[in-house]
């Protein structure tokens, strides 16, 4: 339950840290802005012209009889378009960190120098289309494997009872465990952390990344806050990094005190 609330303050201190460094909070916006734009046109044009692709896609029903064949495609563009709002959602992050890579790259780093004993920050000496493409390839893997989860609980989001109570609330949990992890990985990368390996040390603090990323993604439900708490959230995982690393920090770049590496 410590690293519980650990998390969370985690996730706090990269905010604050964001408001107090306010040049870095505005150039996290712009990937944040890029993608949002990029999303919300896709989905206007999927409710524009969604039913006119399920129609194309579904020719053996039009000799249907009335009302089966209406109903049929109504259901079909209605599941696309939650399927679709769903990815848009689970990918929302991913995008955004891969079109901002070298904004919250340079975030990330700066956090490291203001919170390091000795002013420094690990770099990965790759150039910087490596450094896309590696950051391209460990998004798509854990984009895949959270399409698996939603996939699994999207269908035992059927089961009475159970599907509107207890896999609503696992969802969120195991959302903001992969959310972290994109996160995360800003920092993690740069110190030549593999995904594996990246995988493994978010697994054994279980509790500290719910604690970072499930409130998380309560809070990306809201329209557009995502796009305000990306920079904070990229500061924040950088903190926490840190933290599953092992590493001596001064202090969370906030101006709080810190006790035995946790923000206070």
């Amino acid at each position: 339950m410590r690293d519980l609330g650990a998390g969370f303050r985690y996730l706090l201190a990269g905010q604050r840290w964001v408001a107090r460094h306010g040049r870095q909070f505005g150039f996290g916006l712009l990937p944040g802005l890029i993608t949002l734009v990029l999303y919300v046109a896709a989905l206007v044009a999927l409710a524009l012209w969604g039913e006119d692709f399920v129609i194309w896609a579904t020719p053996f029903a039009d000799d249907w009889a009335d009302p089966w064949g209406g109903l049929f495609r109504g259901f079909l563009t209605v599941v696309l378009f939650a399927l679709s709002l769903l990815l848009s959602v689970l990918t929302f992050t991913a995008m955004t960190l891969l079109i901002g890579q070298p904004f919250y790259e340079n975030l990330s780093e700066k956090v490291d120098r203001d919170v390091s004993p000795d002013g420094t920050a690990p770099e990965s000496g790759l150039p910087l289309l490596r450094e896309l493409w590696i950051s391209a390839r460990d998004s798509l893997r854990i984009v895949v494997r959270a399409l698996i989860w939603a996939v699994l609980l999207f269908a035992l989001g059927f089961v009475p009872v159970l599907g509107q109570t207890v896999v609503p609330v696992i969802g969120f949990f195991v959302t903001g465990f992969f959310l972290t992890e994109e996160l995360t990985a800003v920092a993690l990368q740069r110190r030549g952390v593999e995904a594996r390996e990246r995988l493994g040390l978010l697994r054994s603090r279980k509790t500290l990344v719910w604690g970072f990323g499930t409130p998380l993604v309560v809070a990306f439900l809201v329209p557009f806050v995502a796009v305000f708490l990306m920079p904070g959230a990229v500061a924040g995982a950088t903190l926490m990094a840190r933290d599953l690393l092992g590493e001596e920090t001064a202090g969370d770049g906030s101006g709080e005190s810190e006790e035995e590496g946790v923000p206070s």
